[in-house]
């Protein structure tokens, strides 16, 4: 029998922690394994809860979402960050996606969608949409540095594509009908953009830094 996701919780509102908290260890194939009002502390928390993904909020006293984003993607790698916000075209989103979040919601997000999306980054997905998707075409087409192995830093043929459809408005099945693929390859996508945005945010610090 499959295990529980395993979910820590950062959010500074209490209502909004203890609502995440319920439904979380309510509903079935999910748990609650920490659940915390800051940042502070935050490899020892992990170390402590040892969760599948974290529901992050961007917005908290002391250490920020992104700053603890950005810390998961170094020492956890293989944790995935979902930002909570309350505004969709936020700039902050995206900074915490390029510091290693794989994805976002809403915090007036559906329950059954919020759970949707723990399920679907542990299963490989990454939400993703208009507004972040034209957000990474402006990215992409201002040009930018290759490393040296472009074909990790890049956008092929089929990811623009993909990209063009989201921005559109079209749903990822909308988007597997339209294109001939699977859902599953429609998210492997892009899941892929996301890492791609990762290289080159990680490529442009380093480069910043003098690294």
């Amino acid at each position: 029998m499959p295990q529980d996701i395993r979910v820590t919780i950062f959010e500074d509102n209490y209502l909004l922690r203890d609502s995440y908290y319920q439904l979380v260890n309510g509903t079935p194939g999910f748990t609650c394994v920490g659940s915390y009002d800051s940042a502070k502390d935050l490899v020892f928390k992990i170390k402590l809860s040892k969760p599948d993904v974290i529901l992050m909020d961007i917005d908290m006293p002391g250490i920020d979402g992104i700053e603890a984003a950005g810390i998961v993607k170094r020492d956890f790698p293989d944790i995935h960050v979902i930002m909570q916000t309350v505004f969709e075209d936020d700039d902050k989103i995206f900074a915490a996606i390029l510091a290693g979040a794989s994805g976002y919601i809403l915090k007036k997000t559906p329950p059954a969608k919020m759970l949707d999306a723990i399920a679907d980054v542990c299963a490989g997905g990454a939400p993703m949409t208009p507004i972040i998707a034209g957000k990474v075409l402006k990215l992409f087409r201002k040009g930018v540095k290759p490393l040296s192995n472009p074909r990790e830093t890049e956008l092929n043929v089929r990811q623009h594509e993909i990209l063009e459809c989201i921005v559109a408005g079209m749903s990822y099945k909308m988007i597997a009908d339209k294109l001939f693929i699977s859902l599953d390859t429609v998210r492997y996508h892009v899941k892929n953009i996301y890492d791609i945005l990762q290289i080159h945010s990680k490529y442009e610090l380093f480069k910043k830094h003098g690294k």
